[in-house]
């Protein structure tokens, strides 16, 4: 992908990130999205170029609010802490989510967020199932890895969980799941996924 096709928006489903990919494949034509975390603007750029969505991006990086603008994304500056009081009830068809999840303090209330404010919800996270993790925890130590490449000290996820923890959250909240997929690097796992995956990612509606 040249610059000029990085400034105006242009890219193909191969330049995106392995979960990134999935969630375009999930999103509807010609839908309003929200994407919180939404970094350089890349995945709704996708979504702008390849399926005429209403895309808005929520990001707090000043580089990265540039990179968007750059991008010919739509994107306010502001801390997901903060909530999305701004958006009304059912403002949009589908709220995306990628990797910030493990990040949020308060991970119930994003969540319950995004049920109020689209029709579908679609988030991504780090495993911590993934079988060496806990291998790394047997020997006495935090694991580090590709898709958690932070020692216990500088980390910003202060909330890792398993996909059987999402999935119970996910009930918890009355929260349906429509359909999972479970990466490892770019490669789909489709068997004994808790343990053989480093990411998984989940679209979801409210009850």
């Amino acid at each position: 992908m040249n610059e000029q096709q990085m400034l105006s928006g242009q890219t193909m489903e191969g330049d995106l990130r392995g979960d990134l990919a999935r969630i375009a494949q999930w999103v509807r034509p010609n839908s309003r999205v929200l994407d919180l975390g939404c970094g350089d603007g890349v995945l709704l750029a996708h979504l702008q170029q390849s399926k005429n969505v209403q895309g808005v991006g929520v990001e707090i990086s000043d580089d990265r609010v540039l990179s968007c603008v750059q991008r010919g994304v739509h994107v306010i500056q502001q801390n997901l802490e903060d909530g999305l009081a701004m958006f009304d009830d059912q403002q949009f068809d589908t709220v995306v989510l990628s990797q910030t999840l493990q990040s949020m303090h308060h991970t119930e209330h994003i969540l319950r967020e995004m049920g109020r404010v689209a029709r579908e919800g679609i988030v991504s996270f780090p495993n911590f199932g993934y079988w060496p993790h806990g291998w790394s925890i047997l020997r006495g130590r935090m694991p580090v890895t590709g898709q958690m490449p932070y020692d216990w000290y500088n980390t910003p996820n202060i909330h890792l969980c398993t996909l059987k923890d999402f999935e119970r959250l996910a009930n918890t909240l009355q929260f349906t799941i429509l359909e999972r997929a479970t990466f490892n690097d770019q490669h789909e796992v489709k068997m004994f996924a808790g343990w053989r995956s480093t990411l998984a990612a989940y679209r979801f509606t409210a009850r």
